[in-house]
């Protein structure tokens, strides 16, 4: 690995720099997904903007390849890179809740967990994604899906500014009276454009919901899925399921004769009236009564970080995604077939409602561009045993394989793995020329390619 002089850096950070050399390298440069071992040449731990300006400076100058790192949640490891530069943000927490306003500013190295925890205590909510330990920024740049979206629209829907460095240095704002068209790349054009230091969002006056998990028997997944995919079309806005196979976590609360067992479920948000969930969930156990639920009330952060303890950093985790239109008959036998043959005790398929809320937006209103599915699907082969990478992978991917030509082609950014480019125009459609000429005026360079890339030629 070639050596970078940082000597001229040294007393221009307020944050950290890390060297191959250094102590902490090798816990600085992990990510979320522990089948990533990328090696960088540098790590810059930014505390400010002004840090973030001066490494993107250093970048161009040296001619560094970059990766941006927010959250590090990335499947395919785009916030590390080997023998370049990582531009790490996440020692930049801060959080402003104007309450009076319902008003949001986030720093970009933020944790979903974080931010709930800032904004519950004034009864907001910014509408994200299903994991506490996900960051925001790359979520949000991505789209955002959660358990809000069909009540409050996507993560990207309820962004009302940012702050990006661009890749020559300028600090600008991106919002719908500046840099407009700017701010319409960043709705779902991920990270190619420059580096968000920080979102200004609208919060939403939720304080708790009524949810939590139903599952049944694999053998009553056919049924489930067959009403499901009919139910989640019709629903009001204040239901949103999202359906999985799952293997039941060997502990509690789950009941011992069920640990263990591979099962379907759906993992529901109701947003309504408290007094009338009840006779909601009630109307959903009629169609089948659930071998297991454990629906209540909770605060929404009890809700969004309901699975981090099963999902802990470091796992062995390999994505394959698509939007889904439609779930025909001959898909849910693909489905109930892999479903039934999940390689492990982590491994899984979920299947997130994109309608409601967020479908009452047009495809080129952002660069998000398949408003008008019904599901983003994620098949993610996980596993805690590096030793268990094929068996994962290959799982993973004949799923996908199987079942893709029944989908509506292309993926959400952020459960895609580096697939290349072929699959990252199938994902913007027709917004991908729109989002070539952003990049042109913005990154003509491709300074930032570390991602699911648009290129600017």
């Amino acid at each position: 690995m070639e050596t970078i002089n940082t000597s001229q850096l040294l007393f221009r950070l307020q944050g950290q720099l890390i060297t191959p050399n250094d102590s902490e390298y090798d816990t600085a440069r992990k990510v979320y997904n522990g089948m990533i071992d990328k090696r960088p040449a540098l790590i810059a731990r930014c505390a400010t903007v002004e840090d973030v300006v001066t490494m993107v400076n250093f970048a161009t100058k040296n001619n560094l390849l970059v990766s941006v790192r927010g959250g590090g949640h990335n499947g395919a490891g785009f916030g590390v890179n080997d023998g370049g530069l990582v531009i790490d943000l996440s020692l930049m927490k801060r959080i402003d809740v104007n309450a009076e306003a319902q008003t949001v500013r986030v720093e970009g190295g933020c944790l979903l967990r974080e931010v709930d925890a800032a904004t519950h205590p004034h009864g907001l909510a910014v509408p994200s994604g299903i994991n506490g330990t996900t960051g925001i920024a790359g979520l949000t740049l991505g789209g955002g899906l959660g358990y809000l979206t069909r009540k409050f629209g996507l993560t990207i829907d309820n962004l009302l500014e940012a702050e990006v460095v661009l890749a020559n240095g300028a600090v600008i704002t991106a919002s719908a009276t500046e840099n407009p068209e700017l701010f319409w790349a960043i709705r779902g054009g991920g990270g190619n454009f420059g580096v968000v230091t920080s979102f200004l969002f609208r919060g939403n006056a939720i304080r708790t919901v009524v949810g939590g998990p139903m599952l049944w028997e694999i053998d009553d997944a056919r049924e489930i899925m067959q009403w499901y995919r009919t139910f989640i079309k019709q629903a009001p806005d204040d239901i949103n399921g999202w359906f999985a196979f799952l293997t039941v976590p060997p502990g509690p609360p789950f009941p011992e004769p069920l640990q263990l067992r591979k099962m379907c479920g759906i993992v529901w948000t109701y947003t309504g009236p408290t007094a009338d969930a009840d006779q909601v969930f009630e109307s959903i156990r009629q169609i089948k009564t659930p071998a297991f639920e454990m629906v209540g009330e909770m605060p929404v952060p009890v809700l969004q970080g309901m699975f981090d303890a099963l999902y802990p950093p470091g796992l062995q985790w390999y994505w394959k995604g698509d939007y889904v239109n439609e779930l025909s008959d001959e898909a849910i036998d693909i489905h109930i077939s892999y479903g039934n043959a999940l390689p492990n005790a982590l491994s899984t398929m979920h299947l997130y409602p994109i309608n409601g809320a967020a479908s009452r937006v047009s495809n080129d209103a952002t660069a998000w561009n398949y408003r008008d599915a019904t599901w983003a699907m994620v098949i993610a082969g996980i596993d805690d045993d590096p030793a268990h990478k094929d068996l994962i992978t290959n799982w993973a991917r004949s799923y996908w394989q199987d079942l893709h030509p029944y989908s509506a082609g292309g993926s959400y950014i952020n459960f895609m793995m580096d697939e290349g480019s072929e699959r990252v125009q199938a994902t913007y459609g027709d917004n991908y020329e729109r989002l070539v000429a952003v990049k042109r005026q913005y990154d003509p360079d491709n300074l930032f390619r570390v991602n699911q890339n648009i290129k600017p030629d």
